[in-house]
């Protein structure tokens, strides 16, 4: 068995669906089910033995603990993190408690079981730590892409705080150990993403004939990875990777936001044509988030090269299917846009000032 901690969050449950296409091997799933994790991500699975889920917190050091004893799971994938930047710079607590505090208490739960497996066990147990290519700061537009050995440079409450979980599982493999390995990804779309996020935001307030909110100018760049095939990553990652080693997952699909939502209005426009005309009509600029970095980009090489891992979706094919599944799945966008949800977007997009 593998424990997976944020399991019914976006990532996370795309990597649970995946590893049960994938496998027989079973999967206890630990997550909080905060306002970004949702059991309805999960309901293909629901009567499926080898899913087995729990609800709780990464920080209850107890329950943990209990479940390791129970279960005792032969590697711990850890994706249970606050993950949005924006409500970091609105909020940081949450982001300090949940992916420092909890990164701590679940590096220690799991050093504790670890210690007590026989010598082959031991040798076998992972603890792959899920992460960002935000914790590298910010790029200029000439700058080499992002390497396992850039820097950290941390510009928001967000990043700051997933950096020091990456330097907690560094420290917890050298100084104890721990049989580790982490992996930065970079911007992830696709199926069952919260739409509070740029891809799923643009579709979701397209479809409804809401403004497309574009911070500054637009130009800020990111690297786009499918999440399927970022659980095709951690999978390689798991199975093959060096102990204490990092490993950048990228999609080699660089694109400014603007780019980004100009695809999605031509895609939407296409699959689902508005009769009042094009969604493009719908964009609007509004003022940039404090700390807004110019550019992520990520060298994957190492991965490919160690691995021999390389994304199976472009971005074309892969922002097609997010689309398509958006479109597919109505009841599943109406449930999670809930009254807290639209307070959120009302403080986060419709009180800023046009920029």
């Amino acid at each position: 068995m593998i424990f997976v901690t944020g399991g019914a969050g976006f990532i996370g449950s795309n990597f649970v669906l995946d590893w049960l296409e994938q496998s027989q091997e079973p999967v206890l799933n630990l997550d909080a089910l905060t306002y970004a994790g949702n059991l309805e991500n999960l309901a293909s699975i629901r009567h499926d033995p080898r899913h087995v889920f729990v609800h709780g917190d990464i920080c209850d050091r107890p329950l943990v603990d209990r479940l390791l004893a129970e279960h005792r799971p032969r590697a711990i994938v850890h994706f249970a993190a606050e993950s949005h930047v924006d409500r970091s710079i609105h909020g940081p607590g949450a982001f300090m408690r949940t992916n420092i505090e909890g990164t701590y208490a679940l590096l220690e739960a799991a050093r504790a079981h670890w210690s007590a497996l026989d010598a082959g066990e031991q040798a076998a147990f992972r603890f792959h730590h899920v992460s960002t290519d935000e914790v590298y700061g910010s790029l200029g537009a000439t700058d080499p892409a992002f390497t396992e050995s850039h820097p950290y440079e941390p510009n928001s409450p967000y990043s700051a705080s997933k950096a020091a979980s990456d330097h907690l599982v560094r420290a917890w493999h050298h100084t104890y150990g721990l049989p580790v390995v982490t992996t930065n990804c970079s911007n992830n779309y696709g199926p069952y993403h919260f739409p509070e996020k740029l891809i799923p935001l643009m579709i979701v307030n397209a479809l409804a004939g809401k403004p497309l909110p574009i911070y500054g100018d637009g130009q800020n760049v990111r690297d786009w990875l499918y999440v399927r095939d970022h659980a095709s990553a951690i999978r390689a990652v798991l199975a093959g990777g060096r102990l204490g080693e990092t490993y950048n997952i990228g999609g080699w699909n660089e694109k400014t936001n603007l780019e980004i939502v100009h695809t999605l209005c031509d895609l939407l426009d296409e699959l689902c044509p508005d009769p009042a005309g094009s969604y493009r009509r719908l964009i609007t600029y509004v003022k940039d988030r404090p700390g807004h970095d110019r550019r992520y980009a990520i060298d994957a090489r190492k991965v490919e090269r160690e691995l021999g891992w390389r994304p199976a979706e472009t971005f074309e094919t892969g922002v097609r299917k997010t689309v398509q599944w958006y479109l597919d799945h109505a009841d599943w966008v109406a449930h999670v846009q809930s009254g807290s949800y639209r307070d959120w977007v009302d403080q986060n997009y419709t009180a800023r000032q046009a920029g």
